[in-house]
Formats: C-alpha cells, sequence, structure tokens
C-alpha cells in the first residue's frame, strides 16, 4: 500500500522541516526566515555582500522576504579603501550602496548578515557602534551569517566566544586576535554552529548561504538558485581549497 511521504513521516515521527522539530500537536510550526539584514561599513567586500544577497534576490521571486541595509546613518557606504596606505595607486574604482535602515530604526530581523572586507580592519573606536549593534540584535535573531572576516566582527562582539567558526584564510593570522576564546577551523569553507554560520573568504560566502538554504529552507531550493546563478558550488563544509594553499592549521583556545 502507498502512502504519502508526509503522512508516513508524521506517522513515524521524522521531522520534514527543522522548524518542525520543536512543535507540539497543538502549536504551528514556526514560520521560516522571512526578515533579513546587512550590516554595513566603509570599505566592505562587495561580494561579501552581493554574493549572497544576489542569491537571495532570486530567492525572492518564490516567497516573500523582506531586506534592511543597515549602517549608522543613511550616508551611502563606499567599498573604497579608507587609507591611503590601502590605495596606493590613488584608485577611484570603486561602489557605493544606500543604507535602508540606521541601528536605532532596524525592524525585528530573522537573520543578520555580517560581510568582511578590508574595513573590518579600522580601530576599535570606529566599530563600537557596529559591535553594540551586533550584541543587542543577537538573542533575538534566528541565525548570524558572517562572510570572510565578517567573522572577526563577530568575535569582537563575543559572539563566537566557545563557537567553532572560519573565517578568510589569507586573515587566518587575525582570527585568534580579535577571537582568542573561538575555536577557528582552518578547513571549513564554512561553519554552523547553532544558529551561527560563518563561511570562509569573499566567494565562500555563497557557498555558505546556499547551504543555509538548503538547511533550512530544502534542498531542491538551494539547488534551483545555483543551477539559475550557474554557479558551481561547494557542498561539503569541511573542505577549503586555500586553507591547503596556505598550510593552515586550526587556532583553538589555551585551556
Amino acid at each position: 500500500m502507498h502512502f504519502p511521504f508526509f503522512t508516513l513521516a508524521l506517522a513515524t515521527g521524522v521531522t520534514l522541516n527543522p522548524f518542525l522539530a520543536s512543535c507540539t500537536e497543538d502549536s504551528k510550526p514556526r514560520p521560516l526566515p522571512s526578515s533579513f539584514g546587512v550590516l554595513l561599513f566603509p570599505s566592505f567586500e562587495a561580494i561579501d555582500v552581493f554574493g549572497p544577497l544576489d542569491a537571495l534576490n532570486l530567492f525572492s521571486a518564490q516567497r516573500q522576504l523582506k531586506l534592511s541595509l543597515i549602517a549608522p546613518t543613511l550616508d551611502p557606504i563606499s567599498t573604497a579603501p579608507r587609507s591611503a596606505a590601502m590605495n596606493p595607486f590613488n584608485s577611484t574604482f570603486s561602489e557605493s550602496i544606500v543604507p535602508t535602515h540606521t541601528f536605532d530604526t532596524a525592524p525585528d530581523l530573522d537573520v543578520l548578515l555580517i560581510p568582511g572586507g578590508v574595513g573590518t580592519r579600522s580601530p576599535d573606536p570606529f566599530f563600537d557602534d557596529h559591535l553594540a549593534f551586533i550584541r543587542s540584535r543577537f538573542p533575538k535573531l534566528r541565525y548570524l551569517i558572517t562572510v570572510c572576516t565578517g567573522a572577526h566582527l563577530a568575535a569582537k562582539a563575543g559572539i563566537l566566544d566557545g563557537r567553532n567558526a572560519t573565517t578568510n584564510k589569507r586573515a587566518w593570522a587575525l582570527a585568534p586576535v580579535y577571537g582568542p576564546k573561538v575555536r577557528w577551523i582552518a578547513h571549513a569553507r564554512w561553519v554552523a554552529d547553532g544558529k551561527v554560520w560563518t563561511s570562509s573568504g569573499v566567494s565562500a560566502g555563497i557557498d555558505a548561504l546556499l547551504a543555509w538554504v538548503a538547511e533550512v529552507y530544502g534542498v531542491e531550493h538551494a539547488d534551483e538558485l545555483a543551477l539559475f546563478m550557474e554557479y558551481e558550488r561547494h557542498v561539503d563544509p569541511s573542505w577549503d581549497p586555500f586553507a591547503e594553499y596556505y598550510n593552515l592549521t586550526d587556532h583553538l583556545p589555551s585551556l
């Protein structure tokens, strides 16, 4: 006799979606994440933001998603280097993005994305408000996703303490400086530790975002997005070729 898979799953207790796991007979499934925020700062890495956002742009044609671009003010935020030392040829080649919300006006979020970039190396006082925003919003977030050295900001905010995480492999030596209490995993393309997802450098954010879509919404959606993007994604979170290239090892907190 043939039973529909959904009926069979209910009969056997199999969970079809991670958000059903905590539901009781009398409760409704928790709605899937729909409200996304991106934390912006000067000298962010363009693909750290626009790689994951392009996948979500496409995904928003299939379901209602809301996006907030968040910064201290509503002034445009540029990818341009903030110091002359990082721009030795005096190039005028950068892009700007206009925030939709400030730290004070940002709505409730399901997911916060923190990109990386050379701007993450700005002196501590510059990021005080950003770090305060991360700390204040983290408890109510359903997911925090960092790309590249965005993990350094999350680490400085204390969010990654005691967790497994990864970050840009070219900037690997900086990881324990910003997060001495974090278990930094060298060969990870991305790491999922509870509600915190961290990716390796730059384009790895696309791999992590698609893996997150697969985990939360279903593998078929991630596969469809990758196909539409004509993107051949990494599907093994434990292998990053750039860790091999730089011959890196894990940074683990000293006991």
